[in-house]
């Protein structure tokens, strides 16, 4: 230990000083220098140099859940998640930290208010395209501000669906939604659901959904754990891209990151607690690789 204190401590003062100040031998140290490295030594580095470069692929947004589980998915990795974050600790390797995150809803309005359809076990989504959920934001820009719509498949957690546009009209919804059925193509019946905006309330919204042969359902009054869902990818969305961006230079340069983060990320990359710590894209695919296999393995049952 004494060694490892003189290299990393005191390269700064001459060898035969420090050497002699911590009672070791200057020819000691060399042999030590020069000694292999131990299995545990090596194997430990390698461990915290896949950690490291998880981290910085998440954009140094993962902890150590989320590392430990790359770990385990692409490596192959047998140790405990105590060990990945004592690690991370001793090499300040820590995700990032964000302001909190406020939600807001404009719902004073005479609109229709449709039913809270999953409110009712019975509708809880157990494949994708059966739910989708919906709600708006906004982002600060140097322009003004930008306001978001996002629709996002319940089951799978994927955004199928948004739109970015200066005003928080009807359209910017029906954007979103139009996004959303040209990408996924659901069959009639699928349920819609959003908070009770006057957006989302409006004529041509339903009219919209009706094209589209979708049933509308809204929260409860004053009830935010109805789009929960929502509200957790706004807080994601807007701790790990968007506070990290300070304030945005123009709406053009917001939108091209929010796009980027939600298509090439959180879609794609992201691994999400609630999916078994897989990405929305990785867990659907699962989901219908498991449905293929189990169809496959019922015809051939059939046949013998």
């Amino acid at each position: 230990m004494k060694y490892a204190f003189v290299d990393t401590q005191l390269q700064g003062y001459p060898l035969s000083l420090a050497c002699e100040t911590l009672g070791v031998c200057a020819s000691g140290y060399h042999a030590w220098r020069e000694r292999p490295a131990a299995p545990r030594t090596l194997e430990q580095q390698r461990l915290v140099f896949l950690i490291n470069t998880i981290h910085q692929r998440s954009g140094e947004l993962y902890g150590a859940p989320r590392i430990y589980a790359v770990l385990q998915a692409e490596h192959g990795y047998e140790g405990s998640e105590a060990r990945v974050k004592a690690l991370m600790r001793a090499h300040g390797i820590r995700a990032k930290t964000h302001k909190k995150f406020k939600a807001t809803t404009d719902s004073n309005h005479k609109q229709p208010i449709a039913p809270n359809l999953l409110a009712d076990a019975l509708n809880q989504p157990t494949a994708p395209n059966q739910a989708f959920v919906s709600d708006i934001t906004y982002i600060r820009t140097q322009e003004g501000w930008l306001y978001l719509a996002a629709v996002m498949d319940l089951y799978t957690r994927a955004i199928v669906g948004w739109a970015l546009k200066p005003r928080m009209s009807a359209d910017l919804v029906m954007d979103a939604l139009t996004m959303a059925w040209f990408r996924k193509r659901p069959g009639p019946g699928l349920i819609f659901h959003s908070d009770r905006g006057s957006q989302y309330a409006s004529q041509a919204m339903r009219r919209l959904l009706g094209d589209y042969r979708m049933r509308q359902s809204m929260s409860g009054k004053g009830s935010c754990f109805d789009n929960a869902a929502m509200e957790s990818f706004w807080k994601t969305l807007k701790t790990e891209r968007v506070y990290l961006q300070n304030t945005y230079e123009t709406r053009e340069i917001a939108k091209s990151d929010i796009v980027a983060y939600v298509e090439m990320f959180y879609n794609s990359e992201r691994l999400h607690s609630a999916l078994g710590y897989r990405s929305p894209n990785r867990f659907e695919r699962d989901h219908y690789a498991t449905l293929h296999a189990q169809k496959s393995a019922n015809k051939s049952s059939t046949k013998t």
